[in-house]
Parts: C-alpha cells; sequence; structure tokens
C-alpha cells in the first residue's frame, strides 16, 4: 500500500513540475508573441477601399475566416524570423485583391465560390521601414507585390488547403529576399 502511495506522490509531484513548466512555456511563448509584436508590426490603412472589399464587400466568404488578421500573423511571424534580432520591421499596407474572383454569372449556386484563373492574381501593395538597433532608417519604400504565375507555382499539388497560400506565398516571396533586399 505505501508503495502505490509512493508512486501516487511522485506522480503528483511530477504533474506539479510539469504544470509549472507548461506554466513557464506559456508565458515564455507568450513573452516571445510580445518581443514579435513589437519587432514587426502591420498596419492596414482603409482596409474598408482595399480592392477586394470594394469588388466584394460582405459577399467575400474570407470574411469569416478574417482575412486580414490572418495575414497579419502571418506576416509578423515570418518576419520575425527574417530579421536579425536588433532591427525592427513597419508594414503598411495600403490595398489587398486576394487570389481568385467571384463569377457570378455561373449561376447562384456558384456565388460563393472563388475561382482560381490566371486572370485573377493576388496583389498587395505596401510600404515598410526597416530600422536597425540605433533608431536609424536602414531601408524603406514602397512594394507592389504581384504574381501573375501564381497558379504555376504548385501549390496546389503541395496539398495546401489554407485558402489564402497563394496570398501568403506573395508576403514569403518578398520577404525569401531578406532584410538587405527587402
Amino acid at each position: 500500500m505505501s508503495r502505490v502511495t509512493g508512486i501516487t506522490r511522485l506522480a503528483a509531484a511530477m504533474c506539479a513540475v510539469v504544470a509549472l513548466l507548461a506554466g513557464n512555456l506559456e508565458a515564455t511563448q507568450a513573452a516571445a508573441a510580445a518581443e514579435s509584436a513589437a519587432r514587426v508590426t502591420v498596419t492596414y490603412v482603409n482596409p474598408q477601399n482595399f480592392s477586394e472589399a470594394r469588388e466584394f464587400g460582405q459577399q467575400d466568404r474570407f470574411r469569416s475566416v478574417d482575412y486580414l488578421g490572418s495575414l497579419q500573423t502571418h506576416l509578423i511571424k515570418r518576419a520575425t524570423r527574417m530579421l536579425p534580432p536588433d532591427q525592427r520591421l513597419e508594414v503598411t499596407v495600403t490595398d489587398i485583391k486576394l487570389a481568385g474572383s467571384y463569377e457570378p454569372w455561373r449561376g447562384p449556386r456558384m456565388n460563393d465560390v472563388r475561382i482560381m484563373k490566371d486572370v485573377y492574381p493576388p496583389r498587395i501593395d505596401l510600404t515598410f521601414k526597416l530600422t536597425g538597433a540605433d533608431g536609424a532608417v536602414l531601408r524603406e519604400g514602397s512594394r507592389t507585390l504581384r504574381n501573375l504565375g501564381y497558379l504555376h507555382s504548385g501549390l496546389a499539388n503541395r496539398g495546401d488547403t489554407d485558402p489564402l497560400r497563394y496570398d501568403k506565398t506573395l508576403l514569403d516571396d518578398w520577404l525569401r529576399r531578406g532584410p538587405d533586399a527587402l
């Protein structure tokens, strides 16, 4: 009986240690997320006037997925990995047109289906400012991100089912060049 009690005490102690470590892990992850947010900021200027919003308004099925939040989170995560620890990146997005489009002439059953064709490429317009540890501006400018061959990139064949995969890839391609070539 005492052995069972000993195992139970040991198990309880181990559970307490795991819980303590898990709490520290969550705190560490929260601190890392706060640090990422501090090093990379993404701002949307008049998102109600973006090409995507003007063209499709409430019809866009991505609104339920919050495409602005998803793209913002993706950009912060990827840019944080790319930046040296002492640099800061501020991105201001001025326009977005998601990959694909709606073709209502296909009938009422197709009103909410986004059709992917070469004539509907993803587009993101942005400005950015990259600063060093001393606050000096290292690079700044505006970019017009386009991928006219997005359907030929092979993403559809990789099994990626993220509805924003082409738009996120557009951002990844821009960041892949590194901070010296933004």
